[in-house]
């Protein structure tokens, strides 16, 4: 019985301790601070834990009865000397009451007792970062540090703080010291720093990083460590002809790495279009010779950027292409027709087929691909699909279609499987067959890729926009026509094909996708100026269309790369952000705004 009624009794305490728990949290949230300090005061009293201290210390900080606060801190570091973090708050009271020096005095003997449990260091830095002194965090740890004889303990916890008080070359030296004396931890480094530099526009990070790397590269020269952060950090900031030098020291001092770091530099040069930078990296390499580790990828490398810088000028010079193709033929007498090599002889048959008018040859060296044993089979599907555009363009219209199948169905429910299904569906439209093509289409739009199911959405909106009134397709037949010659680059039969709908009626749906067609012509035949106005009338006149931003990011990229006006460009990016915050480009009309903003801001 005496044990049931202890029971009894020590359960309804434990209530009546939360209850009255609750009661003060409510007070202290609602501002009734008195309130919630006199059940404090009580609930202290019966259990004089951390948590009933911290909230009766913050009411009286509130009431701003600061004796009440100063003995109540005074008191319990008598009772638990360990818990440093109560200077801290003494230290705050004393701040509150004018005593500035006794505050530092405070703050001061706390650093100085510090020893070596963790968790009293840690409490001790969340102490003075909540009092908004993170000068005496950052002493915490330096002097931790030297108290364990480890120039390397707490390195993540003082580069945060120096972040955080914008001391940042500070911050990168504590990272640096890391390095020194663990190599491996620099791809953790550098993620910490990518992620700094991408979280601030404050120039002085990138300043700060920049100077604690050329100081650190110049007292160590021989390390490669710093070259290689150098390297990493010119690649940052997209500069790669600096990154390319910096390459070209780590190949000097280290060759028997063959030219791994100018690899890497030409990789992520050539995805960021720096061609020239790209080219002049695998040329290097490849100057080794056939015994560097990477003279295969080298040849490669380089005639992919010689393909690539031609492939976005158009027309193509007649010099330069014959030049490059003889480039091709003489890397594939050398490299051989295998797996590796199918990147070269795709390239060399595009080169054939679209811009030398040479589609047999190019048809035989995709046949020639088909050919290699063993070929994987994305590769062959791959290889597939180009034969099929081929004989597209050549008006093969069956076989073609023939191909697409075969790779659609070989890949139901891969990427490469819907842009065969997407291919063909197109080609249905090329023949006129709309109504299929749109059901094949329709299926697309839930496609897992964007960029299949956005195309497919497009070419199914304007099937079904430009169906007549009396169910028939007459003027979307001439457009699926002239569209096709300008698939197969016929680009003046295109134009008055074109231009013969946009003369045949006062209006129709189809006028803004003419309009684009017509931009895209002149663009080919570098008549610049007039594309630039065909796209304003687009813009202009269909603004609520689809193909709006479409054209504002076609008119973007020719100001910015053929007309040389980039405040144009940059107002048409904007444009995008702001009247088109929907759209597909808004990632890359924002990259490319801040980009032109940031090269020219006077001028634009």
């Amino acid at each position: 019985m005496g044990l049931l009624l202890f029971l009894l009794f020590w359960a309804a305490t434990g209530q009546a301790q939360q209850s009255q728990e609750q009661l003060a949290s409510h007070y202290y949230s609602n501002g009734d601070f008195a309130q919630a300090a006199e059940l404090y005061e009580q609930m202290y009293k019966r259990a004089p834990n951390k948590f009933y201290y911290q909230m009766l210390f913050r009411s009286y900080l509130e009431l701003e009865q600061w004796k009440d606060a100063e003995r109540l801190a005074e008191r319990r570091l008598r009772q638990f000397p360990k818990e440093l973090d109560l200077y801290v708050d003494l230290g705050q009271v004393q701040e509150r009451r004018g005593e500035r020096k006794k505050a530092l005095k405070s703050y001061d003997a706390a650093v100085d007792k510090i020893g070596y449990d963790t968790k009293q260091i840690a409490d001790l830095c969340q102490a003075f970062e909540t009092a908004n002194h993170t000068e005496y965090a950052i002493q915490v740890y330096l002097a931790a540090r030297k108290k364990m004889k480890n120039e390397y303990a707490f390195v993540s916890e003082l580069a945060t703080l120096y972040e955080r008080s914008g001391n940042y070359e500070a911050m990168m030296q504590e990272y640096f010291d890391l390095l020194d004396k663990q190599p491996r931890m620099m791809n953790q480094i550098q993620i910490a720093l990518q992620r700094v530099l991408s979280e601030t526009s404050n120039p002085k990070v990138s300043e700060g990083l920049r100077s604690a790397l050329v100081q650190r590269v110049q007292q160590h020269p021989e390390n490669h460590q710093y070259l290689e952060m150098m390297i990493w950090y010119s690649l940052q900031q997209k500069d790669f002809q600096f990154a390319m030098v910096q390459a070209k020291a780590v190949d000097a001092r280290f060759p028997d790495q063959g030219g791994e770091t100018l690899m890497r530099v030409a990789n992520i040069a050539q995805s960021n279009q720096a061609y020239d930078v790209a080219q002049e990296c695998y040329a290097t390499v490849a100057k080794k010779g056939k015994e560097g580790p990477f003279y295969f990828d080298s040849r490669v490398g380089e005639l992919d950027v010689q393909f690539a810088r031609l492939n976005r000028n158009f027309p193509i010079e007649n010099k330069k292409l014959w030049a490059l193709l003889h480039d091709y033929e003489a890397a594939l007498a050398e490299l051989g027709k295998n797996e590796h090599t199918v990147p070269l002889m795709r390239n060399y048959a595009d080169l054939m087929a679209y811009y030398a008018d040479s589609l047999q040859r190019a048809a035989d060296m995709l046949y020639d691909i088909l050919d290699i044993p063993r070929l994987p089979h994305q590769l062959r599907d791959e290889t597939k699909l180009a034969l099929g555009d081929l004989l597209l363009f050549a008006g093969e219209v069956w076989d073609a279609s023939l191909l697409y199948m075969q790779v659609e169905k070989a890949n139901k429910n891969e990427v490469i499987g819907s842009m065969a299904k997407f291919k063909n569906a197109k080609l249905s439209y090329y023949n006129h067959d709309f109504l299929w093509a749109k059901t094949q289409l329709d299926v697309l739009r839930a496609s897992t890729s964007k960029l299949i199911a956005n195309d497919a959405m497009e070419l199914s909106l304007l099937i079904s926009d430009n169906m007549e009134e009396d169910s028939t397709f007459a003027m979307l037949e001439r457009y699926a026509e002239a569209d096709l010659l300008l698939y197969r680059n016929q680009l003046d039969s295109a134009w008055d094909a074109f231009e013969s709908i946009a003369t045949s009626a006062l209006s129709h749906p189809l006028f803004d996708e003419v309009l684009l067609q017509k931009a895209k012509i002149r663009i080919r035949q570098e008549r610049y100026q007039e594309a630039d106005s065909l796209l304003g009338q687009l813009v202009t006149l269909y603004y609520y269309d689809i193909l709006a931003d479409d054209a504002l990011l076609l008119q973007a990229q020719l100001n910015e790369e053929r007309l040389n006006n980039p405040a144009k460009a940059r107002e048409c990016y904007e444009k995008i952000l702001l009247d088109y915050p929907t759209s597909l480009y808004v990632d890359q009309a924002r990259k490319k705004y801040n980009e032109l903003k940031a090269a020219t801001p006077t001028n634009l």
